[in-house]
């Protein structure tokens, strides 16, 4: 009788690990975590929207928000972090070969058009000789301000390729100042400045309509397309690859579309 009791007890402890083990729809519970280090607006709002999508395919996203353009790369270098979408490619270029880093491009998301925005004037035409304006430190997004003033007949520059600074500046025929500070800071400065050009993530989370609120924008052909990004010799593993197909998902494509309503446009 002891050995019945005893076996039926083990059968019962066996179908109990078993339904512990179960999720409700018959899969299994343990779920493989990821780490993505992330901007605040849209990247990690994007991210938070695919984390039932990524459930049901066994992971745990975890989304880490950062507020500038530094650490993300630096955490994700460093093993810490498993995967960073905050970035475009030629920062990334840029941060690897500034810092030896070993950081690679998984897929590509969706672009931010980069704008120009003003408390002072509603026109371009309107700059004052002398004015002052703003531009992200950063050397590509430094680069893209500058291609962007020249693309609107406000500067020429030498050429455009490669990275530029202030010295490719050919014509300047207003004179203008120019003032580069960290691009997280340019939406607190507008009011400082005559102008500023403004990432579309910091300038949505400043509360500026990047459709509404600017005197130019970058079109759609922009080359800028924000990317998920992980360290050399990661992009191929599953966890990675399933983040980035639940990334370039139609679900994904249809949130960006109607919540940020051509202010961020889908790049896939």
């Amino acid at each position: 009788m002891r050995k019945i009791k005893a076996f039926v007890a083990t059968i019962i402890f066996a179908l109990i690990g078993t339904a512990c083990g179960a999720g409700t729809d018959g899969s299994s519970s343990k779920s493989e975590k990821v780490t993505v280090a992330a901007s605040q607006v849209p990247h990690a709002e994007i991210l938070e929207h695919i984390k039932p999508q990524l459930k049901k395919e066994g992971i745990d996203l975890e989304v880490k928000v950062f507020q500038d353009y530094v650490l993300p790369n630096k955490v994700v270098e460093e093993g810490e972090i498993d995967a960073n979408f905050f970035q475009h490619v030629p920062y990334l270029e840029t941060t690897n070969k500034e810092n030896n880093y070993h950081l690679v491009k998984v897929t590509g998301v969706h672009i931010e058009p980069m704008a120009a925005y003003s408390k002072k004037i509603t026109d371009i035409s309107q700059l004052q000789e002398g004015a002052t304006v703003a531009l992200p430190n950063d050397s590509s997004n430094l680069t893209r301000s500058l291609l962007l003033l020249d693309a609107q007949n406000v500067i020429k520059l030498d050429h455009r390729d490669g990275i530029k600074t202030e010295r490719n500046v050919k014509e300047n025929p207003k004179n203008l100042k120019f003032k580069a500070v960290e691009a997280a800071t340019l939406p607190r400065v507008l009011d400082d400045v005559d102008l500023a050009i403004i990432n579309t993530n910091y300038a949505i989370q400043a509360k500026l309509d990047p459709l509404k609120d600017n005197l130019f924008i970058e079109d759609k052909n922009s080359p800028y397309v924000n990317i998920l990004a992980t360290k050399q010799g990661k992009e191929n593993e599953e966890k990675i690859q399933k983040l980035a197909k639940a990334l370039n998902s139609p679900e994904v494509k249809k949130f960006i579309e109607d919540k940020y309503k051509g202010a961020v446009v889908p790049a896939f």
